[in-house]
């Protein structure tokens, strides 16, 4: 099964050229640390997730490149091709003269119906080169105008014609100092939009990835580039295939591998007598961790902690909560590695900060106008608050 990339603005096309990088020098590595017929099962495994037929022996990645402004899609097709190891296709990417500047509203109402029936016939195009598809990754960034603003309602477009396929989006939190002087009231109208219409959103935040660059890899002049291959290195160890389940060889044909749907009880009520007694001490509380274990001694792991109750909310049963993921291909040359995808309580603060510092500039009215002007009234931007008050009320309620 494949996955088709959608990638949206600067950030999304420079992040996905990283991802489709490390998902090829990954397959291709020679330090597999596995026997050459399960490294070439993997190889294979990739190639269907993530590239399709090969053009002179090339591969092409199952991609389409979309900005309002030429250079940097024209920067990332020109990259890939000079690897000379695997390309974008001739005709995966659409881009305009005209920015959204910095304006969500702009790319979402101005850009969107403007260009939709371009772009949602490369992404067609795209699918049908796709035997099966498992699902759709949409790369983006909250707080510009082109990745959010038409980032998103080219995810309500995905949902729309392809309901039954998975959307996940990629978003790219963007640094607590400020990047954008609009940059929170872009993000509270992706999140709300987001949220309406797609499965799963993988969040980066700026911030910590620029701490792992600074504090765990010793990087002193950090640039984007250096942040994007951080990403993409975690995304990679997420994506690339891992067996079906315990004690099998087999890779799984799914990429994206389980329901990321959660479902809360009918009656919304706390199960008795499940809560453990460590749930007296402080934990970030989940309601799904998945770990991806690669490379040596994945067997033998002890991931019991996982499944202590006390992690996880008081309707869910861990074995209900928790995933485990595992293949004895190695990742990027490292002998072990780990990843895990959590959905807990960890952005609550980063989002509550977020939602209360758009609130403080609606609440004076501030650039308002430069919205309302493109179509978005104060009323959307108080359906977003609503919605997304209601998010972090929930999660605090874990």
């Amino acid at each position: 099964m494949s996955i088709v990339t959608v990638q949206l603005g600067q950030c999304g096309n420079q992040i996905g050229f990283e991802v489709f990088n490390a998902l090829f020098n990954d397959s291709h590595c020679a330090l597999g640390l596995c026997p050459k017929k399960e490294n070439e099962a993997y190889q294979a495994s990739c190639k269907e997730r993530f590239f399709s037929e090969e053009e002179n022996g090339v591969p092409i990645a199952r991609a389409v490149l979309v900005d309002m402004e030429p250079k940097v899609i024209n920067q990332t097709l020109l990259k890939a091709a000079q690897s000379g190891r695997w390309k974008y296709g001739q005709h995966s990417g659409f881009c305009q003269k005209q920015g959204s500047g910095n304006n969500w509203a702009y790319g979402y109402s101005v850009h969107g119906p403007k260009h939709e029936e371009s772009i949602m016939n490369l992404i067609r195009k795209e699918v049908e080169k796709c035997d099966s598809l498992s699902g759709f990754f949409i790369i983006m960034s909250m707080a510009g105008g082109t990745g959010s603003g038409l980032g998103a309602f080219v995810t309500q477009n995905l949902q729309d014609q392809y309901s039954s396929s998975l959307k996940m989006n990629q978003i790219i939190w963007p640094y607590g100092t400020g990047e954008v002087i609009v940059q929170n009231y872009n993000s509270i109208l992706t999140l709300s939009h987001l949220y309406r219409s797609s499965d799963t959103l993988l969040v980066h935040e700026n911030d910590a990835v620029h701490k792992i660059c600074a504090k765990l890899m010793n990087i002193k002049h950090i640039s984007f580039s250096d942040i994007n291959q951080v990403l993409a290195h975690q995304l990679g160890s997420v994506f690339q295939p891992t067996y079906t389940g315990e004690g099998s060889f087999h890779y799984r044909r799914n990429p994206l591998g389980i329901d990321w749907q959660v479902r809360p009880p009918l009656t919304g009520l706390p199960t008795p007598g499940k809560v453990s007694l460590n749930k007296e001490l402080y934990f970030n509380t989940s309601i799904a961790n998945l770990v991806i274990l690669r490379g040596k001694d994945v067997h033998s792991a002890d991931l019991g902690g996982f499944k202590d109750p006390a992690l996880y909310t008081s309707w869910l049963a861990p074995n209900d909560a928790f995933n485990m993921w595992k293949t004895q291909r190695a990742f990027s040359k490292y002998e072990k590695s780990a990843a895990l995808v959590s959905n807990s309580q960890f952005l609550v603060k980063p989002l509550d900060v977020i939602v209360g510092k758009a609130w403080n500039m609606f609440a004076s009215k501030a650039y308002i106008h430069q919205y309302i002007k493109f179509g978005i009234e104060e009323e959307d931007f108080l359906d977003s608050f609503t919605l997304l008050e209601q998010v972090v009320a929930s999660y605090r309620n874990l």
